[in-house]
């Protein structure tokens, strides 16, 4: 199971690194006013999720499979699984929003300026914060 779980990590930044870098792009993009620096902004957000996706989806199976594996005799008293488990779906819920705002400025209908993708930006942050705490310290 250490190479699930090696797996499982390894995809996992890969995932965040997407989730980092995406949203820090939908800044410098909001703020760009060139067609040229617009289509650039396209390709580079384009490509990113593709990669991002990829590490999300393997994130999710060497984590279902650990799940299934590993923590299935303990999962009904692990209260710090089931917490990250809810922290892991919410990032699910961004990384659709980050698509959808992707779509957005492939379309030309950007509707938010670079401070809000500067706010939007931090959510990842705060999630994998209490993710790693939760699962090293295991509060409960």
């Amino acid at each position: 199971m250490l190479w699930v779980k090696s797996f499982h990590i390894i995809f996992m930044v890969t995932w965040f690194a997407g989730l980092f870098y995406l949203p820090r792009l939908f800044v410098y993009h909001a703020q760009t006013e060139d067609a040229a620096g617009n289509a650039r902004f396209k390709v580079m957000e384009r490509k990113l999720f593709f990669i991002m996706t990829l590490g999300a989806a393997f994130t999710l199976f060497f984590g279902l499979w650990l799940l299934l594996g590993w923590h299935r005799r303990t999962f009904a008293t692990e209260g710090w699984l089931h917490l990250k488990l809810v922290l892991v779906s919410l990032l699910f819920g961004y990384h659709y929003l980050c698509w959808r705002l992707m779509r957005d400025f492939r379309a030309d209908r950007n509707r938010h300026g670079h401070v809000f993708y500067r706010w939007f930006n931090e959510f990842p942050a705060l999630v994998l914060i209490l993710v790693v705490i939760l699962a090293v310290v295991r509060p409960f």
